[in-house]
């Protein structure tokens, strides 16, 4: 349950939000990046493991993406700020270290656990007939929780969003490749544009959990369709719904017009 102290910050972020957005000042976009900051040292955190840049560095980088978001938020379509703002942050970072042409690396061992993790899941799903969560998996890797939910970020974020990904929608009319979610025609080309990426993220976050973790399996580790169904124990039919159900709601969600 949600302490009273958090429930008074989330009360404080959108009394700012609200009084940014009808009058929008240095000294309001100040106190929000203040109270927000914790959202930047949490991504500055898991970075500074992945790449030679220092933390300072990172945190400079981060509040200009926490910046973007306060002036972009718009309170009317009732996100929560932190997960609007958390891709905002993120890909700003991911942005500077491109640009400095940082090479993402995950660790040996990280890359063990997840290997060893999707056979102990298989054998959980079994044991319970249900897909195992993540507090369930750490336990049985004898890693902490948070130590796990880092190793999924690191294998989710090794490499930038394919346009190329073809998407097939059971003989249906509709975009052939996942470039065509994107409404700037400039941008169909070889990865997401980082504003783009922002706008996929955000509608991400917006999705259900189960037809999300289906379009991050396909379009984010590049599993077939009958390698998610084997993965997240549900059939082949099932993910092939989930991922046109999923690639609906992000035209929606992303302002694809229709033709």
């Amino acid at each position: 349950m949600p302490t009273t102290a958090t429930n008074e910050l989330k009360h404080e972020i959108s009394q700012l939000l609200r009084e940014y957005q009808q009058c929008p000042s240095e000294r309001l976009r100040n106190q929000l990046v203040k109270v927000n900051f914790g959202l930047v040292r949490k991504e500055a955190h898991y970075w500074i493991n992945q790449c030679q840049e220092s933390y300072d560095d990172l945190i400079q980088v981060g509040c200009l993406g926490l910046i973007r978001a306060i002036e972009k938020f718009e309170l009317s379509k009732g996100n929560a700020f932190s997960s609007y703002a958390i891709p905002y942050i993120r890909g700003e970072i991911q942005h500077y270290l491109r640009d400095k042409g940082v090479t993402m690396r995950i660790p040996r061992r990280w890359l063990a656990l997840q290997q060893q993790a999707i056979g102990l899941s298989r054998s959980l799903r079994e044991k319970y007939n249900r897909q195992p969560t993540d507090a369930e998996l750490a336990a049985v890797l004898a890693i902490s929780l948070s130590e796990w939910q880092e190793i999924k970020l690191a294998w989710m974020n090794r490499s930038p969003l394919s346009l190329d990904v073809p998407i097939q929608q059971d003989g249906e009319e509709g975009a052939s490749c996942l470039g065509e979610l994107v409404p700037d025609p400039h941008y169909r080309s070889f990865q997401l544009a980082q504003e783009d990426q922002i706008r996929l993220q955000q509608a991400l976050v917006q999705l259900e959990n189960r037809t999300r973790e289906v379009l991050e399996c396909v379009f984010l580790q590049d599993l077939t369709q009958k390698q998610v169904a084997e993965h997240l124990g549900i059939s082949v039919v099932t993910v092939s719904r989930r991922v046109k159900k999923g690639l609906d709601l992000l035209k929606y969600l992303m302002g694809v017009a229709e033709d």
